[in-house]
């Protein structure tokens, strides 16, 4: 058995209530590693071509890493994957919090979770096996609830991954919760965890199910090297987390706001960090697995009646500020914190449900669209957190359609052009008129538009250590302006998004700052196996070239890879500079896609050279 892992997946048909558990032996581990390589891997081998997201033939794979759970800073995280009914290709999302260090030290190196029950149901980890439960006493109960239920029967260090109204009700947007507080939150799999009836997966780990580590002393000089450094690495994260990004953005003039339609919100300062911390709001931080950072909010609100919330569903990150915030046209923070707060109470998606309502508040602002007397204007944080009970409920037709996300909303009533998306996903909060590369990572993005496996123009612009990270894989990367979309950016773009892809499949959290050199030192403390920069990236392509293949396999081909249109138009109200070039993005679009060997279909020379020859016939049937 290789070290750091179990060499040991488990499968759990909940058709038919059979489970079993395959091995693959230590170089399928050294090839894949985990996370998103080995969930792309899974997907494609179990999912048959034209499967229905939400039928019984998808499958759902929770997938750590071959560094989820060692004893350092940013390794709670694990992948959750499954064919995504928002985009209809391949989807995942990497959730935090102590679900995935609890699931791979129980004993497994990923579940693939096949069918769909009769009835409610949970999976528990233990001991290397898992057990089938009814859950019909858990469904329709609030996470907190349901966390606590289960916790009774398996023991109080059990953690628990689960989904709430929104993934019962078979919202689009829905996510897959972890530890209350932290979410696997893009691509709808909450949707599909919902389909299969399972509500939960719960883990409770024992010492004699972690796996066996090749230099433990090691891990641990460098999870010392982290607390001892955080400050000087991670300042800003350790202190404020994200939501110290709202002012600068709109200083600049690049928040999104309005539905994308502006770059500049008067009031937006008032969702800001220090306005959260000026008013109370945000009482604490939170952190993940032996993680020191601890960048996560907590957020407290008493005594105001409605938008009173707990603080056990953790608060608002920049994402959610921006997207239930400035892009709805809200800059109450009492009511953004509140609707930020019901989506991970509902188990709902913020970047999702923010950019949706949106687009249905443009709508209605248009004359398209009947808000049902909830007066959904921009700037109403009243109906803001109306339109979320009923999107999470589906109340009406307004609930119906918002549960659809923004692409099916809007070409629902006739004008596409309001939906803010990338293959059917909401993009999130960083605007391709001033990140343009970035927007070039959007659209050739497997999952849909996504921030977090993408290169973000503003850390290249001038030397500092993304520039010297980026370097370490061979090539003599030179600052490039924040506006530049030249061949030299998009090579960045091209080895920076090989990178996450290695990255997703160790998993690590992006904003644990270890260098490519330490994430050399942790593989190796944990397998044994000393990867070279070539082997970081060979691993990060595999990820792009089988969800590629995915993609291509279920008809979302090379037309799909494009922004909206409104991102080559100016803001109304913004930075007059930010502007996105038709055609110097689509000649970005075509390095990118000479580089990866996507100029027409998928290379089967790279798939080959990357030991990937059983799927090249995956476009076959």
């Amino acid at each position: 058995m290789p070290k750091g892992y179990h060499d040991r997946v488990a499968f759990a048909d909940l058709s038919t209530g059979r489970i079993w558990y395959e091995s693959y032996g230590e170089a399928f581990w050294r090839r894949y590693l985990g996370g998103r390589a080995l969930a792309a891997y899974l997907l494609l081998k179990h999912v048959p071509p034209g499967a229905d997201p939400l039928g019984p033939e998808n499958a759902l794979v929770f997938a750590p890493g071959v560094l989820t759970g060692a004893p350092i800073s940013g390794s709670g995280r694990n992948t959750v994957a499954a064919k995504s009914p928002l985009t209809g290709g391949y989807g995942d999302a990497e959730g935090g919090g102590f679900f995935g260090a609890e699931l791979k030290n129980a004993g497994l190196d990923a579940l693939v979770v096949l069918g769909r029950a009769e009835g409610p149901v949970y999976l528990h980890v233990e001991d290397g096996e898992v057990r089938l439960h009814p859950a019909p006493h858990l469904w329709g109960k609030d996470p907190l609830e349901v966390e606590a239920l289960i916790k009774e029967v398996h023991g109080p260090t059990t953690r628990v991954a689960q989904i709430g109204l929104g993934g019962e009700n078979r919202v689009l947007t829905a996510n897959v919760i972890h530890d209350l507080a932290h979410f696997a939150g893009r691509g709808g799999l909450g949707a599909v965890m919902g389909a299969k009836g399972l509500k939960a997966v719960s883990a409770r780990a024992k010492p004699a199910t972690r796996p066996a580590y090749h230099d433990p002393a090691l891990l641990k000089t460098l999870a010392r090297r982290m607390v001892e450094e955080r400050m000087e690495r991670a300042a800003g994260l350790v202190t404020m987390g994200t939501v110290g990004t709202v002012k600068p953005f709109n200083l600049r003039g690049v928040l999104p706001s309005h539905n994308f339609l502006d770059g500049h919100l008067e009031g937006a300062e008032a969702l800001d960090g220090t306005s959260l911390d000026a008013l109370g709001i945000r009482i604490g931080r939170d952190t993940c697995y032996a993680c020191a950072i601890r960048c996560k909010q907590v957020v407290r609100i008493e005594g105001t009646g409605r938008y009173d919330v707990r603080p056990e569903y953790g608060g608002p990150e920049y994402e959610g500020l921006g997207a239930l915030g400035s892009t709805c046209g809200v800059t109450d923070p009492y009511a953004v914190t509140k609707a930020n707060t019901l989506c991970n109470q509902y188990g709902l998606d913020v970047i999702g449900v923010g950019v949706a309502i949106a687009s249905a508040m443009e709508a209605v602002e248009k004359g398209y669209l009947d808000d049902e007397g909830l007066g959904l204007r921009f700037g109403n944080g009243e109906a803001l957190i109306a339109a979320i009970e009923k999107l999470a409920r589906r109340e009406g037709r307004l609930g119906e359609l918002l549960a659809q996300g923004a692409k099916r909303l809007a070409e629902a009533i006739g004008h596409p052009e309001l939906a803010m998306h990338v293959k059917g996903q909401e993009v999130p909060m960083h605007d391709p008129r001033y990140k343009r590369a970035l927007g070039v990572g959007y659209a050739v993005s497997p999952t849909g538009a996504d921030h977090n496996h993408n290169l973000h123009d503003t850390a290249y612009a001038k030397e500092g250590r993304a520039l010297k990270e980026l370097r370490f894989y061979g090539e003599d990367f030179a600052p490039l302006p924040v506006e530049d979309l030249s061949e030299a950016k998009v090579r960045m773009l091209w080895t920076k998004t090989r990178e996450r892809g290695f990255v997703n499949s160790l998993v690590l959290c992006d904003f644990v700052p270890w260098t490519p050199e330490e994430w050399q030192e942790a593989v190796y403390a944990a397998t044994g196996w000393r990867l070279s920069p070539e082997e970081m990236l060979q691993v990060g392509e595999r990820t792009l070239q089988l969800t590629r293949l995915f993609n291509l396999r279920e008809g979302l081909g090379p037309e799909e890879d494009r922004l909206p249109e409104r991102f080559f138009q100016p803001f109304r109200k913004g930075n007059p500079e930010a502007r996105l070039e038709r055609e110097a993005f689509q000649e970005a679009l075509k390095a990118y896609r000479r580089l990866a060997g996507w100029e027409e279909g998928v290379d089967r020379g790279r798939l080959s050279a990357l030991g990937l020859e059983e799927f090249q016939d995956a476009l076959a049937h």
